[in-house]
């Protein structure tokens, strides 16, 4: 599941974010470029691949991702078959490329996962790499491992295989102009398969007790009259199915590792009762109904991705993924292998341009699918990878909530002074006198503080203290004189 957003800006608002962002990148000692004997190993790597000996360029596999992309991971293709259905799924062989221990393999050690800001990206690979040799571009010969997953009618796996072997994409496709053609008729049969499919695994999903976040795009969008706005673009349903194939590809990694007894799983625990509660005061201040008897899932079900304020509290509920590890094991299986927002056993798998771990998942899965053992260079880095990507999610999480800060201080700075209705949905645990409020419009969660305690879980009238893109911060105060004589001036509510 996507957990990660995607923050747009347009060309005026960029020129103003350019110099913020340059300063989060040296405060948080971020890297800038990579290193000359990695891009010339690089380099080198991207003229001598290792093509493997089977060829399935017969495959019309396909990309589908947003059109400015050019690290893709993963082609497909899906088509019905006696008893069911079957997904082709390529995913990029980094390790073609890469080789364990060379100047490559140890820069993106360090770095984990490719960090994305406000329209850039910090890459685990050099650009020569993941946006060119290694990426699954059309009518490029590319070395890949082929997944081929079987499902029968009711979209439960009962077969996957996973081996290397030549693939050739036909075609560079992005989310809208496929959904465009899906709506007016003219789309490719294909996607009427992957409907199928997608529905098919979301409604099992949904009856495991599995919730998954539809997070959407943010854009800070400039108007004619220099008004900034901050909005949300709700998930096509073509993105939704297309998911749906990926999370089938992680779940049958994390069963082929299972089953093996060595390999690495995507961990989270079950939500604590304080985070479902601090869900629900957002839920209020968002004036979305919650009621009572209904469940987190449940919940989660009723929201409209195409809805502004359920779109904000989707990323609320991303505060309850709180928690989410890996877990190495080689032998003796986890004692929590679960990850609780599927209800499955799952592991990273198909975006190793972009996450280290993938690619030492597809290794294991490749060797384990063709009885042989693991490679020792595998083997040897298992144990060390949840804290390399804890440390990388770690950093990506500081990078995103900066430039997310960044940008909301920047859309609010000309608007200090003004009032805002929200709801208070959290206490400082140390001074009832501060917390955080939810504001509807626009649909931000800040810090807000007053001379006497919050009242959480309260409809509220706040007034903006301060919005200082210098210092990225966004501060409301609450219960002051001029909010009091002031609410006329209320900006937000439904």
């Amino acid at each position: 599941m996507s957990t990660t957003r995607r923050l747009r800006v347009q060309a005026p608002a960029r020129a103003v974010l350019a110099r913020g962002m340059d300063e989060i990148v040296k405060e948080l000692k971020l890297p800038q470029g990579f290193p000359a004997e990695v891009e010339a190993a690089a380099a080198a790597a991207a003229k001598n691949p290792r093509l493997p000996d089977e060829d399935r360029t017969d495959i019309p596999l396909v990309t589908i991702d947003p059109p400015e992309s050019m690290d893709l991971d993963q082609a497909m293709h899906v088509e019905r078959r006696d008893g069911g259905y079957r997904v082709y799924y390529a995913i990029a062989d980094v390790a073609a490329f890469v080789r364990p221990g060379d100047a490559i393999d140890i820069e993106a050690r360090r770095r984990g996962e490719t960090l994305y800001g406000a329209d850039s990206a910090i890459p685990l690979h050099p650009t020569v790499l993941c946006n060119g040799a290694t990426s699954l571009l059309p009518d490029q010969l590319r070395p890949a491992l082929l997944w081929t997953i079987d499902l029968d009618t009711g979209g439960e796996g009962i077969a996957v295989d996973v081996h290397r072997a030549r693939v050739r994409s036909r075609a560079k496709l992005n989310y809208a102009g496929v959904q465009a053609e899906i709506d007016a008729g003219t789309a490719d049969p294909m996607w009427a398969v992957l409907r199928e499919i997608g529905e098919l695994r979301a409604a099992r999903e949904k009856r495991r007790g599995g919730v998954s976040l539809p997070l959407p795009e943010q854009e800070i969008r400039v108007d004619d009259d220099g008004r900034w706005h901050l909005e949300h673009r709700g998930r096509l349903a073509v993105e939704n199915w297309n998911e749906q194939i990926s999370l089938l590809t992680g779940m049958a990694a994390a069963h082929i590792m299972v089953k093996g007894r060595i390999g690495l799983l995507r961990t989270l625990p079950p939500p604590p009762h304080w985070a479902i509660e601090r869900l629900r005061r957002s839920a209020r201040g968002l004036h979305i109904d919650w009621p009572a008897g209904l469940d987190y899932a449940g919940f989660i079900a009723t929201l409209d991705p195409a809805r502004p304020h359920h779109i904000a509290m989707l990323i609320a509920c991303t505060t309850v993924l709180r928690g989410a590890g890996y877990a190495a094991f080689d032998g003796e299986l986890p004692e929590q292998p679960l990850q609780s927002a599927l209800a499955a056993e799952y592991a990273h798998a198909t975006a190793p341009l972009r996450r280290l771990v993938d690619r030492f998942v597809g290794e294991t899965c490749v060797a384990l699918c063709a009885g042989e053992p693991v490679p020792d260079w595998v083997r040897e880095a298992l144990p060390t990878l949840p804290d390399i990507m804890q440390s990388a999610g770690q950093r990506a999480s500081r990078y995103e909530h900066a430039v997310l800060n960044l940008a909301e201080a920047a859309l609010l700075s000309a608007r200090v002074g003004e009032h805002f209705a929200g709801v208070v949905v959290d206490l400082d645990r140390h001074d009832p006198q501060r917390g955080d409020v939810m504001i509807a419009d626009p649909a931000i969660q800040a810090k807000v503080d007053g001379p006497r305690p919050l009242p959480l879980g309260e409809d509220v009238q706040v007034t903006l203290a301060e919005a200082d893109p210098a210092t990225r911060t966004t501060r409301f105060s609450y219960g002051t004189a001029e909010t009091a004589e002031q609410p006329e001036k209320t900006t937000a509510g439904d």
